[in-house]
């Protein structure tokens, strides 16, 4: 029982560190997402340059949002729970975006923000609900 109770509050301890990590990663979406606004309206190279500063934000904590999701998932084994998530942002588009400045480009950029975003949501959501039902068993 004592052993069971230690391994949910580790599963509990690392599901908030990658609650953490995904609502850093959603807040530098959110900065590319504005700047994605502003670069589809009439942005130039400058507003390129800040919005693809932000998405190398959001994907650096995207991959540390992936790392401490995986350390999550471990912790959930020990407890006999799953979770199964999936976050990417593409690269070739940042190139195109920069290169082949155009209305096309900014929008095909401004998707591949809102899928990520959609998919750091999805994560929050998930996690958020493990870790209530992990509350509820400790």
């Amino acid at each position: 029982m004592k052993n069971e109770i230690m391994e949910i509050r580790e599963a509990i301890v690392a599901g908030e560190r990658a609650l953490d990590s995904l609502y850093a990663a959603r807040d530098q979406l959110k900065g590319a997402r504005g700047w994605g606004f502003i670069d589809l309206f009439g942005g130039g190279f400058l507003t390129d340059v800040i919005k693809h500063s932000k998405m190398n934000q959001a994907s650096k904590c995207m991959e540390n949002a992936k790392y401490h999701l995986q350390i999550f998932q471990r912790e959930l084994n020990d407890v006999n729970l799953s979770l199964n998530l999936r976050m990417e942002i593409g690269g070739f588009l940042s190139f195109a975006d920069f290169f082949f400045d155009g209305f096309v480009a900014d929008y095909l950029v401004q998707s591949k923000i809102t899928s990520a975003r959609n998919q750091v949501e999805d994560a929050i959501v998930n996690v958020t609900n493990v870790l209530e039902a992990l509350r509820r068993e400790q």
